[in-house]
């Protein structure tokens, strides 16, 4: 049954208007995106296939346009829009954190850590440069590895903190293959940079590690940094 042929408080663009977006399902929302859907599915049809098909919102947005076009009514259109969607998410984060200090809201500080870490395949390491009042001076990738295992390069850290006038940072790494925890290493690691910073009055905040489907973990808020 096509979505304007239901009742108005079920079709998701009502929805989101009398309620907010946060109130939707991700098919619900994805749909919204979608727009129409195909030949004896609505949107919503569309949508359901969509996550089933690749587990999550977070997969499909990572997604590359050979998988995405295996899926009936999908194609480039809809990839280059995914992907235009993907970015803005980014930068609006990305300028809320300039705008903000970045421990004013954690959960907008691990969502922008893992949108900018989400779609690598291999092990990435990801350094937020820090104003001394938190706010983001920049987030550039520092390091990248193989699937499982990346260096920590502190002299490449230190000296791009000195040279763009950091105070602070916050290291972020990802998990492609595996769980948002810390491994001993990783742990090891972080307490040798945090002990290599202090004397030149660079202060690392927090490591935030991130994994496909697993929320981020803060050595900080697990009393590890």
């Amino acid at each position: 049954m096509p979505i304007t042929d239901w009742l108005p408080e079920n079709r998701p663009r009502e929805k989101l208007i009398a309620h907010g977006a946060s109130y939707l399902t991700d098919a619900e929302l994805l749909a919204i995106f979608l727009r129409v859907g195909i030949v004896g599915k609505s949107a919503v049809d569309l949508a359901n296939e969509l996550i089933q098909h690749f587990g999550s919102l977070s997969a499909l947005f990572n997604t590359n346009l050979n998988e995405l076009s295996k899926i009936k009514g999908m194609g480039e259109a809809k990839f280059v829009q995914l992907q235009a969607v993907l970015e803005m998410s980014r930068r609006a984060l990305g300028d809320q954190l300039k705008q903000n200090a970045a421990f004013n809201d954690i959960s907008s500080l691990k969502t922008f850590i893992q949108l900018q870490l989400a779609h690598k395949t291999e092990e990435t390491l990801l350094v937020l440069f820090l104003t001394p009042t938190l706010n983001l001076i920049s987030a550039e990738i520092i390091a990248t590895g193989g699937l499982t295992h990346v260096s920590l390069p502190i002299r490449n850290i230190v000296q791009r903190a000195l040279s763009i006038n950091a105070h602070g940072l916050i290291l972020a790494h990802n998990h492609p293959h595996g769980k948002a925890q810390p491994s001993a290493e990783d742990i090891q690691s972080t307490q040798i940079l945090k002990a290599q910073l202090h004397p030149l009055n660079l202060h690392l905040h927090d490591h935030v590690i991130t994994a496909e489907g697993d929320a981020a973990y803060s050595l900080v808020e697990h009393g590890l940094l």
